[in-house]
């Protein structure tokens, strides 16, 4: 399967707001240990889930730290393909 062929995956900080439940953003971020600021661009889509925070997701939440860097790679790769870009040529010489 083509990531053309994907469906549009989820922002993944819609999925943490799902995980959060009836916890703020404030008691989260102090719990993480990261501002609430940064937290709260990651929740509205103003950033994406770096390495760290997957590190620091999965130990509060219980999961894999690759279920939070892939969900946010998947997102990311799903939105490049999708955005007009020039067309490249395959290099001659490649693999």
């Amino acid at each position: 399967m083509t990531i053309s062929q994907m469906h549009n995956p989820p922002r993944p900080g819609e999925v943490l707001r799902e995980y959060m439940g009836e916890m703020s953003v404030t008691a989260l971020a102090k719990h993480l240990r990261v501002s609430r600021v940064i937290l709260s661009r990651i929740l509205n889509g103003a950033a994406g889930i770096s390495a760290d925070m997957s590190l620091r997701l999965s130990e509060a939440m219980g999961t894999h730290p690759s279920f939070w860097y892939d969900m946010q790679a998947s997102y990311d790769m799903w939105q490049a393909a999708h955005k007009k870009r020039p067309r490249i040529a395959r290099l001659e010489n490649a693999a």
